[in-house]
């Protein structure tokens, strides 16, 4: 079979998308996926993502992670796929789409900058002094200083595969507050890439929603990742209760081509 597919990034998160709106590559299976997102051997990509039909909406984000299964939500991944479907043609003031963890908007503006709804965030959980939260996808925070000489793979996959997060896993972001209340640095392991990746988009939302700097109201955190800053603006309510959240930035297309499948 080939498959034709477009390679998109955001902040150095990066996709396999393909247009499936005709079910083309919906037998696709779980070694199949992994091979294809294999840096070596592959397209390479941290993820890939089907464009599927689906009513009621613009469109269906089906998300895989680079191990060959699916996924939850990928922040960077909806933002990428929105811009995707713009450059199908498919033009909307606010776009309407179906993820692993529900409905979800996104705009894009003049300057081609991407801005994802996420979900609404209102249980936030301590576990040995760092905190745990699920922003479509299941989020550990750890405030570090000097984030950058973090051996992050090494914490992460530690943390990632400690007896109470091993069965299902969960991402691990370390995050650094910057003299700046409104800037923070993060670096992520992610889970399913099993390694560090430069952006994520669901990590960089739970870290800027631990990071508020106004207690009660609206927020706007800057946020430093390895392949670049993103901004998550969001409203913060009593009872760490978080709505109207939005992840910001940029999203592009790399290139486009062809592969065989066996």
């Amino acid at each position: 079979m080939q498959f034709h597919f477009y390679k998109y990034q955001g902040t150095g998160n990066d996709f396999i998308i393909a247009d499936n709106r005709k079910n083309e590559y919906s037998s696709l299976t779980t070694g199949q996926i992994h091979h294809l997102c294999d840096r070596r051997f592959g397209i390479g990509a941290d993820g890939l993502m089907l464009l599927n039909e689906k009513e009621g909406y613009d469109f269906e984000m089906k998300y895989y992670n680079a191990d060959g299964k699916e996924g939850t939500m990928c922040g960077n991944g909806g933002r990428c796929i929105t811009k995707f479907a713009y450059h199908l043609g498919i033009h909307r003031e606010v776009y309407h789409f179906l993820a692993a963890d529900g409905p979800h908007e996104a705009e894009i503006d003049m300057n081609g900058i991407v801005s994802l709804k996420m979900k609404n965030v209102d249980v936030i959980k301590k576990f040995q002094g760092d905190l745990v939260l699920n922003t479509g996808s299941p989020h550990y925070i750890k405030m570090v200083r000097n984030v950058m000489d973090i051996d992050v793979y090494k914490k992460g996959h530690d943390i990632r595969y400690s007896r109470e997060f091993s069965e299902e896993g969960i991402n691990v972001n370390f995050v650094e507050q910057t003299e700046n209340p409104n800037k923070i640095i993060v670096r992520t392991y992610e889970r399913g890439v099993e390694d560090e990746t430069y952006s994520c988009g669901t990590g960089v939302t739970a870290a800027a929603l631990v990071s508020y700097h106004n207690e009660n109201g609206f927020n706007d955190i800057e946020v430093k990742t390895l392949g670049g800053t993103l901004t998550v603006e969001f409203d913060r309510f009593d009872d760490e209760r978080y709505e109207n959240i939005w992840l910001c930035g940029p999203a592009e297309k790399v290139y486009e081509g062809a592969i065989e499948i066996k």
